[in-house]
């Protein structure tokens, strides 16, 4: 059977039974899911998206909130600047679509935030559009079962596009069903760092695994660290700001961040980011709360 046949008919019997993948789930439900899994793993995302559908069903209803609700609600997902996006896009769609998310992927792409992976995989699995989606899952499942190589290049590269593209049923359906099952193989067996080979449904057809899974060739991938960081140190005073129902003392701020130098320079940038607004008194909310 072919590689597309196979991860096919894996689907069927193994996908994950995910709110956003389920019949009747609007294509709003789909673009939000689509920006929170960025860089986030599904047991995250999950809580966070229920939430947000509960407090803003539709674009209308988030393009009605304030930015800083956005921030306050996007928890603990990490890189907040994605919630922020989300409120520009659902004005967008209910200032310049009447309120419907566009289906087709230039269109899409107009929309605050929207780049060609996000445009691809709303128009593919929201409106089942024939779309090449390609994300870090696709790439690592393309890299060895039909480059043979451990993993991809550290940046996405246009043959990747192009191969994706080719591997592309020709039915829409088929193809938008194509692009979450291949998502889905890397996510559960396919892994960056313990690929399941043994359970894997492609392990005959697989090109890395027939040369004898060669190690990575590649550059030394490093973790990114956590510990002292600019992003703990932001993520530090968004999360004050979040739990507070008022604005916050530059005091406090300085309570829960000491290393002066450091928070001052984050503090900036999360002004200048727009997700934290300066108050006179020195005082600091979230934006537009």
């Amino acid at each position: 059977m072919s590689l597309v046949g196979t991860v096919l008919d894996w689907y069927a019997v193994h996908h994950r039974d995910l709110p956003w993948r389920r019949e009747g789930r609007s294509p709003w439900e789909v673009l939000v899911s689509e920006i929170m899994l960025q860089q986030t793993p599904v047991v995250r995302v999950l809580p966070v998206w229920e939430r947000w559908m509960q407090l803003w069903p539709t674009p209308a209803d988030l393009a009605a909130a304030a930015p800083g609700e956005a921030v306050r609600e996007w928890g603990r997902l990490g890189y907040p600047r994605r919630a922020l996006r989300l409120h520009a896009a659902a004005t967008a769609i209910r200032d310049q679509h009447g309120g419907a998310v566009p289906s087709d992927e230039p269109t899409l792409r107009t929309l605050p935030g929207i780049g060609d992976y996000t445009a691809a995989a709303v128009a593919a699995f929201a409106f089942g559009h024939r779309a090449t989606v390609v994300d870090t899952n696709v790439r690592r499942v393309q890299a060895r079962a039909v480059t043979g190589v451990a993993l991809p290049a550290p940046a996405l590269t246009r043959a990747e596009v192009s191969l994706a593209a080719s591997l592309l049923p020709g039915d829409d359906a088929e193809a938008a069903t194509w692009n979450v099952a291949v998502m889905e193989l890397g996510a559960l067996v396919c892994t960056a760092r313990s690929p399941r080979c043994e359970v894997c449904p492609v392990a005959q057809l697989c090109a890395w695994r027939l040369a004898g899974s060669p190690p990575d060739q590649g550059p030394p991938r490093r973790g990114q660290s956590w510990e002292g960081t600019d992003r703990q140190c932001r993520g530090t005073l968004i999360q004050l700001l979040r739990e507070s129902a008022g604005p916050v003392a530059g005091a406090a701020l300085r309570e829960v961040w000491p290393e002066g130098l450091q928070r001052e320079r984050c503090l900036d940038a999360l002004v200048a980011d727009g997700l934290v607004e300066p108050l006179a008194g020195d005082r600091f909310r979230l934006p537009g709360a």
